[in-house]
């Protein structure tokens, strides 16, 4: 069974790039526009992994990562905070979010899945 990705992104081109690269990596990719779709569908698909962008429409990232820590089936789900939010503070409000992880925007094609890939659960993965 592959590996699981909800990725909650408003940005299309943003959305594109991590899709191809998660998709040729092996992984299977779950889409998301905003904060209610994204917190509605981590509870439908219970994903292997959450990227999150933290600007988007209804509401903002580190609001969709407390409505996901609030249910206790997502718990052990890592989120990472997939951002251009790059200013002093804003790593820290991710990891008080409850985000596992932050890589900031714009990702490199050539790192993004190696980078993402250590916050996987134990033998998950693509197909390689």
């Amino acid at each position: 069974m592959k590996t699981k990705i909800l990725i909650i992104e408003d940005n299309d081109q943003n959305l594109y790039l991590v899709t191809f690269l998660l998709e040729n990596s092996g992984f299977e990719v779950v889409q998301a526009k905003d904060g209610p779709t994204g917190v509605e569908y981590a509870s439908k698909i219970k994903p292997d992994l959450i990227l999150l962008d933290i600007q988007l429409p209804g509401m903002d990232g580190y609001t969709v990562a407390k409505e996901i820590r609030a249910n206790p089936e997502l718990k052990n789900i890592n989120i990472v905070a997939v951002t251009s939010y790059a200013m002093m503070g804003d790593r820290e409000q991710a990891f008080a979010a409850g985000c596992a992880g932050y890589i900031e925007k714009p990702i490199n094609p050539e790192t993004f899945i190696s980078q993402i890939t250590k916050f996987l659960p134990e033998a998950k993965g693509g197909v390689r």
